[in-house]
Order: structure tokens, then C-alpha cells, then sequence
């Protein structure tokens, strides 16, 4: 049995192997399962982007002034993109894991970097990590995200991706707690102190060695018994072709303003944070926005897997629901930055003033193929990327940064309603379970899905990932 899990996926793909993987004899071991594989992952994600994630949540990745520090982010997103889009190249040489591996490899000298500018004032160090971390990070993401939309069961896809994202907000609720710690007398504007980034620097180091513990796709055990194929295999040509032809796909371009309004916003809140609140408020922040963070994408994921809602509904409530409470906050804020703008306020608890799960399930549904996966997960953070980097640089600039950037996110929320409608309508509908279509191909599908005898309509709608009700 076990020579079935770990040979090729062409000897895995058979029907025979299927059902033994699926049978009750078949003993899986636990650390070839999902949910294994699913920590693993968020150990590194916690290990990596989670502690970036809680330096810069502090506000300005803990320094006094946040533009430097934006600038240095604006390069290691710019260089993102490149890495992002060339990433299932890299796949196809080295594979997924080792891909994973690399790109863990980036995010300490970019720690290092902050800790020489807060100890000695040191600036270059700050760009060259911010490089480093860049070119390795396009990768992580890249592989993260095709492994966490790829390795789980078609039944437990959202929990996957809740449970994943947790350890990223992990990371900042670590970070900040962490630093509230050492800051809790801190009561001023400033920066943090020089502690809080060595054990930052010790913890992603750490990052590599928890990757070299993710297994190969080839040897996780899937208690649906259908086998990981997670493989990158035309020539590089073919692969930059076939990503481009992607990008400029119509789905893939309707969601673009949606990715963009998501991730814009976090040089904007990071800056706000800088701007305005003393530092012990910045780590009391950093720690309760990652806990929110936590519960609200572990609910969002188990919404999104439940089975006594139609995908159609599910894709749309969760649609309307968080693009509704976006558009709320971003009046708020609106609000608070041009008041903060003219009075000038320095925040701290003790003053009376002081009071991405949604697109990976979209991207996870346009893919194909698990090839496919590799192309969609590298372009959703290239574009990712791309954003950030122009908010961070936009955010090095201090007009922007007090003011206009808040009322930019608030015009890109308004401008991504309507294109991501146009996808998010037709998920359900026209666009069917694309994760179980990829994985079992069409006859497997058909034999894994009963519709009554007779009815050829839901049967095609079904063997498709339709909802069988909408004729």
C-alpha cells in the first residue's frame, strides 16, 4: 500500500489506488495527512510573512518614522511581482516543497535589517533585506498558496485555508504580544525597543527547518483517498506563456481591483497606526486585530465548506457580507484621518479617544488543472505584490500617508464591486467545483456524485460542480 502512496502520479492516479487509499483497512499515518501538512504550513507561515507581519503591524516595522521603512517594503513587494510570476519555473526545476523551502529563506535578513536601523541607524541594510526578502517571498507565497489550495479534501478546502491564515495572524498576535510586553510602560511615540527584533530574527530562521518538514505531494494521504498532483511539467516557455495567457484571462482580470482594494490596505493601516498611537497602543493593536483576524477567517472557512448551502449562496452571502462591512469601515476611517489631519492627536489607552480567505476561495475556483493552481496561486500574489508595493511607496510619502491613501482604498473598494460581482455571480453557476473537477477529471466526478435516474440535466450539472437546483 504504502509503494501506492509514494510512487509517481501517474501510478497514483488509477481508480484501484483510489479506493485504497479510501477503504477503512488502509492505515493512514498522521503525519502524511491534510491537517499534518495544513500545520506544517502554518508554522511557516507564522515563521515567515506572520513575524514580518508583526513587525509591521507595530507601524513602521516598529521604528519612529514610518518612511523608510515603507519605502523598503515598496521594494520588496516590487520585487515580488518578478519572483511571483517566474515562480512556477522555479516549481518545475525544484518542485513545491523546496520551493516552499527558498522562499523562507528571505524574511530574517529583512528583520536584521530593522534591528541595524534601530540599534545603530543604519539604512542600506534595511533595502538590501527588504531585496532579499523580496525575491525569496514572491516564492513562499506562491507555493503556500498552491500547496493550501491543492493538498486538502474538496469537503474541508475553507477550514484548510482558515486554519492556515490563523498562523499568519498568529504571527502578528505573537509579535504584538511580544512587544507588549517589553513596551508596556512606553506610553510615547517612538520606536520599539531593540529586543523585540532579536527575537524576531531567531524565530524566522527557524523558518526553513519546519519547511523541510512538509511531505511531497506524492506521499500525503487524503482521507478521500484521491491522491495530490501537484506538478509543474511543460518547459519554462511554455510555463511563462501559459501564465501570462492566465493573467489575461476575464475572470482573472474582473477580480484584479478586488485583490488590489484587499491588500492595498495594509501599508495604509500599518502607516495609521505609526502616525497616530503611542507604541505600547501599536502592540496592543498589533495583538488584538491578529485574534479577530483569527476567529473571523476560521468562521469564514467553515462557511465556505458547508454542504447544506449551495456554493452560489455561500460564494455570494460571504461576497456581500465582507465587501459590505469593508465599505463601512472605510467611511470611518475616512472620517478619522481627516479629523486626525487637522488635529494632529497622539493616541495612548489611556486617553478617552482611544476605543485574504474570500480570495483564495474565489482564485481556488478558477483553476483548471493543478497545474494551473501553481499559475494562479503565483499571479494572485504577484498582483498582490504589485498593490502593495505601490502602497507602501505611496505611503513613504507623507501627504499620502496622513490622508489621501485612506480616501484611495476607500475609491478601490468602490471600483472592485461591480467586476467581482460579475465573477462571484456566476460561481455556482457557471463556474462549478473547479477543485473536485481538477482533481478527479470528469469521469470521476460523475461516478462520485448521484443524480436521479433519468434526469440528464442534473447529471451534466452535477458531473460539472453545479448546483443541480438552478436549470
Amino acid at each position: 500500500m504504502i509503494g501506492s502512496i509514494e510512487g509517481t502520479d501517474e501510478a497514483m492516479s488509477s481508480p484501484a489506488d483510489k479506493l485504497e487509499l479510501s477503504s477503512p483497512r488502509f492505515k493512514r499515518r498522521w503525519y502524511r495527512s491534510t491537517f499534518y501538512n495544513a500545520l506544517i504550513l502554518g508554522v511557516c507561515n507564522l515563521l515567515a510573512p506572520g513575524i514580518w507581519g508583526a513587525m509591521n503591524s507595530l507601524g513602521a516595522g516598529g521604528e519612529e518614522k514610518p518612511y523608510l521603512v515603507n519605502g523598503a517594503n515598496a521594494l520588496t513587494f516590487g520585487l515580488m511581482v518578478v519572483s511571483c510570476f517566474f515562480s512556477s519555473v522555479i516549481v518545475h526545476k525544484i518542485g513545491i516543497k523546496w520551493a516552499l523551502i527558498f522562499g523562507t529563506m528571505g524574511y530574517a535578513p529583512y528583520a536584521a535589517g530593522l534591528y541595524t536601523n534601530n540599534q545603530y541607524g543604519t539604512e542600506w541594510f534595511v533595502l538590501f533585506g527588504a531585496a532579499l526578502c523580496g525575491i525569496s517571498a514572491g516564492i513562499f507565497w506562491m507555493a503556500q498558496s498552491a500547496i493550501a489550495l491543492s493538498y486538502p479534501e474538496a469537503h474541508n478546502q475553507g477550514k484548510f485555508l482558515g486554519f492556515w491564515l490563523s498562523f499568519c495572524f498568529g504571527g502578528q498576535v505573537l509579535g504584538g504580544a511580544i512587544n507588549l510586553g517589553i513596551n508596556a510602560s512606553n506610553g510615547h511615540v517612538g520606536k520599539v525597543s531593540s529586543k523585540v527584533y532579536l527575537v524576531f530574527i531567531a524565530l524566522q530562521a527557524l523558518g526553513p527547518f519546519a519547511a523541510l518538514l512538509l511531505n511531497p505531494p506524492s506521499k500525503v494521504q487524503r482521507t478521500d483517498g484521491v491522491p495530490v498532483r501537484l506538478a509543474v511539467t511543460d518547459s519554462n516557455w511554455q510555463e511563462i506563456k501559459a501564465t501570462t495567457k492566465l493573467f489575461c484571462s476575464r475572470n482573472f482580470l474582473l477580480i484584479t481591483p478586488l485583490i488590489a482594494q484587499a491588500v492595498y490596505s495594509e501599508a495604509v493601516m500599518f502607516t495609521f497606526q505609526s502616525l497616530w498611537f503611542s507604541v505600547r497602543v501599536r502592540a496592543l493593536g498589533s495583538f488584538l486585530s491578529g485574534l479577530v483576524a483569527i476567529a473571523a477567517g476560521n468562521i469564514l472557512g467553515s462557511f465556505l465548506d458547508s454542504k447544506k448551502i449551495s456554493l452560489r449562496n455561500r460564494s455570494r452571502g460571504a461576497f456581500l457580507t465582507i465587501l459590505g462591512l469593508q465599505g463601512c469601515w472605510w467611511i470611518w476611517a475616512t472620517v478619522l484621518v481627516t479629523d486626525f489631519h487637522k488635529t494632529r492627536p497622539t493616541y495612548d489607552w489611556v486617553d478617552p479617544g482611544f476605543g485574504l480567505v474570500t480570495s483564495y476561495f474565489i482564485v481556488g475556483n478558477l483553476a483548471e488543472t493543478e497545474a494551473e493552481v501553481v499559475r494562479i496561486a503565483g499571479l494572485l500574489r504577484a498582483t498582490e505584490s504589485a498593490v502593495q508595493a505601490v502602497s507602501y511607496g505611496l505611503n513613504s510619502v507623507p501627504v499620502m500617508a496622513e490622508t489621501a491613501n485612506v480616501y484611495l482604498n476607500f475609491g478601490l473598494w468602490g471600483v472592485s464591486l461591480l467586476p467581482a460581482w460579475l465573477v462571484i455571480k456566476e460561481i455556482g453557476v457557471t463556474l462549478g467545483d473547479k477543485k473536485l473537477g481538477r482533481e478527479l477529471g470528469k469521469e470521476g466526478f460523475n461516478q462520485n456524485v448521484q443524480a436521479p435516474e433519468g434526469n440528464e440535466e442534473t447529471m451534466r450539472r452535477r458531473s460539472n460542480g453545479l448546483d443541480p437546483e438552478l436549470q
